[in-house]
């Protein structure tokens, strides 16, 4: 089993920084791609920033400049780091990979629990 456990949320002020950190645990060959989703309330869940093994990255466009997504493949832990931060991003963020458990097997989303991050006007 892989289990995805993040830590990191809060309350902040408008303008404020946060870094959620997740950590992958288990029995698995290789995670392909980590990412970050948020769901706010009454909404959808969305897709903040995604990051593959070599490090190439891609954002949405409402935290492009401001969010910064990273990983340590031999943690294998994905970060964000949360810059300028907005009541807008105020939401539940999800920590998602895509881990093929053996070198043969197909790959699988996992999912963590969810973080809260509260921005504060």
């Amino acid at each position: 089993q892989v289990q995805l456990v993040e830590s990191g949320g809060g309350l902040v002020q408008s303008g404020g920084s946060l870094r959620l950190s997740c950590a992958a645990s288990g029995s698995f060959f290789s995670i392909n791609l980590m990412a970050w989703y948020r769901q706010a309330p009454g909404k959808e869940r969305e897709l903040v920033a995604k990051i593959i093994t070599g490090g190439a990255a891609n954002y949405a466009d409402s935290v492009k400049g401001r969010f910064t997504i990273s990983r340590d493949n031999a943690k294998n832990t994905v970060y964000l780091q949360m810059n300028s931060l907005k009541p807008e991003d105020t939401a539940d963020y999800y920590c998602n990979a895509v881990v093929q458990r053996t070198y043969s097997s197909p790959r699988f989303n996992y999912w963590g629990q969810g973080t809260q991050v509260t921005v504060s006007s």
